[in-house]
């Protein structure tokens, strides 16, 4: 874990979750994403204080624990620090249940490993310019991989796109990662060409890239989309319930299922059905209890 210089005042650490970093004339310092537990952010915190920074803003590209789990150190042992993210990413973060419910479609059982701690956020960000410490920081709308995901731009055109688009060795790693809405993932992907920055940096990759190498990553991420929307179109040929999908999809695709895994895949395959769905490719019916989809060609 090191804090590596990107551009003039915009560095970044590398960690399990890459944390952004803005450190402004006053040594105060802006943190964009936190990492997964306090654990994470000790670590961050020690290579912090080693450059004589004190961290005074925070904001957040969304509400999953890995990328905010972090704020509850910083907001302990740095009173004032202010948190910052979108209206509806605040109410997943204030409400930590919400996503593992949504998850399991219930009460979530004790198998989820979650944590039932709020994290507050102080600010709701607007869309376009937006002020801290008088520098002019640019916000994105980049929803797909979770409700009101958002990207951020500093001054010196350094962006941070958190989960709006997965890393190569992500996706050759995890080849169906979890996304919330298909549609919107697919605008978001298409948005994240005209963003007018020089550098880019992803939550879970091992590189900082540049715009040609941003521009190569939205059609291997648009690509995979289509490829798995492509799959369960052809998987559809014949009636097929959610797990039946998600059985296939796990057996062609050499996917690792743990209790988790499995839900948050289950959730994916949920959201490519409503996606084909919603764009009358496919149709469903029911029939002794089971709910069973099928293509509409």
């Amino acid at each position: 874990m090191d804090l590596n210089k990107i551009k003039g005042n915009t560095y970044y650490i590398d960690s399990p979750t890459n944390c952004g970093i803005f450190i402004f004339k006053n040594k105060n310092c802006l943190i964009v994403d936190t990492g997964i537990n306090n654990s994470e952010a000790k670590k961050m915190d020690n290579l912090l204080t080693e450059n004589n920074l004190h961290p005074k803003f925070i904001i957040n590209t969304h509400s999953h624990l890995d990328h905010c789990g972090g704020n509850l150190y910083f907001k302990k042992n740095y009173p004032g620090c202010l948190v910052y993210t979108s209206k509806n990413e605040k109410l997943f973060m204030e409400n930590q249940e919400l996503f593992s419910s949504m998850l399991s479609s219930s009460y979530p059982s004790r198998a989820f490993d979650r944590s039932n701690k709020p994290i507050d956020v102080d600010f709701i960000l607007d869309y376009g310019i937006n002020k801290l410490n008088e520098e002019k920081f640019i916000i994105i709308p980049l929803p797909g991989h979770s409700i009101e995901h958002i990207g951020i731009v500093t001054p010196e055109k350094v962006c941070f796109l958190g989960d709006s688009i997965f890393s190569s060795e992500i996706l050759d790693k995890y080849s169906f990662p979890y996304l919330y809405n298909i549609e919107d993932s697919l605008l978001s992907l298409n948005k994240i060409k005209d963003i007018d920055a020089d550098y880019f940096l992803i939550g879970h990759s091992k590189k900082l890239l540049d715009k040609k190498g941003i521009m190569a990553l939205v059609d291997k991420n648009i690509s995979n989309i289509n490829d798995y929307k492509n799959e369960i179109l052809d998987l559809l040929d014949q009636p097929l319930t959610r797990e039946d999908i998600l059985e296939n999809i796990t057996i062609l695709n050499n996917l690792s299922l743990n209790f988790y895994e499995y839900h948050l895949n289950f959730g994916g395959i949920s959201a490519f059905i409503s996606y084909l769905y919603n764009n009358k490719l496919i149709d469903y019916s029911v029939e002794d209890g089971k709910l069973y989809y099928f293509s509409s060609k």
